[in-house]
């Protein structure tokens, strides 16, 4: 593959390892990546030729342990450290394995099932989280029998004993872990040749140059942050400032200040990240910001909101960002990254419909003012040599445009399945429609396409069926979190249940932190019920108000419907008040659901072992 965006037109690369050599023979000073203390304090920054070194290093390190082909679970907070260890895992041929680095008191179900499922030989981490290591043993976790490499200390003398690899653009590269929304994480094997023509299809959707500027607080243990946010500037050729994204949830105004600052073009996030900046910005924030460089502001990963962009645009324009900056894109670990996005500099574009037909998965445009419609957002059309198609999932006939599907992906940015899940994988990236089309990977994601524009609608599993009725969770979601101040933006959970033979309707919310000790539990029930009925013309069965920051997450942000609903048949939600219907029936059949949900899940595994 030859790249335009490197300067010498000739240069062939395979591998973003050939990027990073590039880039440390012919820009080795100019800064690659700078990290911020808290979110505005500079505490560290990387050249190329300084990255290069460091990858050269660790890279030696494990290619001396004999571990070239093997898993290395990587465990580091947001910074250089964690970058350093990506680029020496790929330097050495090692399938590094990003994670959530472990902490106390945490339940670390999740980091135990991708360390069994990765079959890992080592851990990379830092000094500091070394120490921490016995957190483990109290666990009786895998990971604290495992070697550990702690790469902060590593010398450049190191870099003596690297041997570089021929690796090939089909050459394992990472797993990258998905956010387990509707089930346990699954491992997506993304190789090199993944990664650089997902990373030239980011480039050309969002006009990438040497010129940009990035500022990115999204995690990078998740796609989002690791591939758009941290491998992107390399890719294209641009400098990046980086933050931790717990810096900027406890002060979102930091990511605006930052921007400003540093005088970016390209950041975003998820639909929630904007919301929390306009519930938290105050009059002289405002003052202090100037967002006029800010040309692509990104956004995706979960529903996005048509009111959110024009909320933030009527707030941020005195700041002088421009609405036109916004980009509403969709994509997926499953296929690297990126599927789709809009033209940049041009409006996100709109779409009005019927809100009773989208429950009946057809597709009804509205055109009169008077009539109540929802507004969805469209998330682009596909990029570069990728195809989208719309199928019924069941029938696995291709959609008209008045239809609602599956969304089905092709292309050389779709992954090659998923680690050590053979039948999952045929299952899942080699369906073919039934004129026989394909292969394509099933996203799970329903949607429908309009004049080639993409709009998602939700997700298979996460659909609530109530007396033969479709109703998306999310917009449920969204008129709880409007009907009472004391509810956390981006923090609820909306699912369905069975009592007395028929779907009754389930709410969990975070509660805001300010509002713990002053909860008036009676008068936020009374709104989520009068809200709900309102707009969705459903009964609240149960609402559960849970303490801050513990309800079901992925790593991308998105809510873990599933694992809530889970927890709260188990009994095992942090609540902090709650409410239901007839309190005593409903635990009664709630009891008798877990039971007999465990047997089955049970079962399911005997099964499938």
């Amino acid at each position: 593959m030859t790249l335009s965006y490197l300067r010498d037109s000739e240069y062939s690369v395979s591998t973003l390892v050939d990027v990073l050599i590039y880039r440390a023979k012919h820009q080795p000073e100019q800064k690659a990546y700078t990290f911020l203390k808290n979110g505005e304090q500079e505490a560290d920054s990387l050249t190329y030729q300084e990255l290069h070194l460091r990858s050269r290093a660790i890279a030696g390190s494990l290619q001396a342990l004999n571990l070239v082909g093997e898993r290395a679970l990587l465990f580091y907070q947001p910074g250089l450290d964690f970058i350093a260890a990506f680029f020496g895992c790929l330097y050495a041929g090692v399938v590094a394995v990003p994670a959530y680095p472990p902490r106390k008191n945490q339940n670390l179900s999740r980091l135990q099932a991708i360390t069994a499922d990765a079959q890992a030989q080592i851990v990379l981490t830092t000094t500091t989280l070394l120490n921490n290591r016995e957190l483990f043993a109290e666990q009786e976790l895998e990971l604290g029998q495992l070697q550990w490499l702690t790469t902060d200390v590593l010398t450049n003398e190191l870099t003596q004993s690297w041997q570089q690899l021929k690796l090939e653009e089909n050459s394992l590269a990472f797993l990258q872990y998905t956010s387990g929304s509707t089930g346990n994480p699954k491992g997506v094997m993304v190789s090199h040749g993944n990664l650089l023509h997902n990373s030239r299809a980011i480039a050309q959707c969002f006009g990438h140059s040497s010129n940009s500027k990035g500022l990115i607080w999204l995690p990078p243990y998740h796609d989002m942050g690791l591939i758009g946010g941290i491998l992107q500037p390399l890719y294209a050729g641009f400098p990046v400032v980086l933050m931790s994204p717990v810096d900027f949830l406890q002060k979102p105004i930091r990511w605006l200040q930052a921007i400003s600052r540093y005088k970016a073009t390209t950041s975003g996030g998820p639909n929630f990240a904007y919301e929390l900046c306009l519930r938290k910005a105050t009059p002289e924030h405002l003052e202090s910001l100037d967002l006029s460089s800010w040309d692509l502001a990104f956004t995706g990963a979960e529903p996005i909101r048509a009111q959110t962009l024009e909320q933030f645009t009527k707030t941020f324009a005195p700041c002088g960002f421009n609405q036109k900056a916004f980009y509403p894109c969709y994509g997926m670990a499953e296929t690297t990254l990126i599927v789709s996005g809009g033209e940049k500099t041009e409006l996100p574009i709109l779409c009005k419909v019927d809100p009773a037909a989208l429950e009946q998965n057809r597709v009804v445009n509205v055109i009169d003012e008077q009539i109540d419609a929802r507004t969805l957002v469209g998330c682009g059309q596909s990029c570069q040599d990728m195809s989208i198609v719309i199928v019924n999932p069941e029938s696995l006939s291709v959609c008209s445009e008045k239809q609602i599907g599956e969304i089905w992906i092709s292309g050389s940015s779709v992954t090659q399945g998923y680690w050590n899940q053979a039948e999952l994988t045929e299952k899942n990236f080699y369906a073919y429609a039934d004129m026989g089309e394909g292969p394509f990977l099933r996203t799970g994601d329903l949607g429908f396409l309009q004049d080639d524009e993409l709009f998602v609608t939700g997700r298979i599993k996460d659909i609530i069926i109530i007396r033969g009725q479709n109703h998306y969770p999310q917009d449920i979601e969204l008129t709880v979190e409007k009907s009472h101040p004391a509810l956390r933006v981006g923090c609820l959970a909306a699912f369905a249940v069975e009592s007395k033979g028929s779907e009754r309707l389930v709410v969990v919310a975070e509660v805001e932190r300010t509002y713990l000790k002053k909860l008036n539990i009676q008068e936020v029930v009374n709104k989520i019920r009068q809200t709900v009925v309102t707009e969705h013309g459903l009964d609240v069965f149960a609402v559960v108000l849970v303490k801050t920051g513990s309800i079901p997450k992925t790593s991308s942000g998105k809510i873990r419907r599933y694992v809530c609903r889970t927890a709260f048949l188990s009994g095992s939600l942090d609540v902090v008040q709650d409410w239901s219907e007839s309190p005593e029936s409903t635990k009664k059949y709630i009891n008798l659901q877990a039971e007999i949900e465990t047997i089955l899940h049970k079962l399911q595994i005997e099964t499938q072992g």
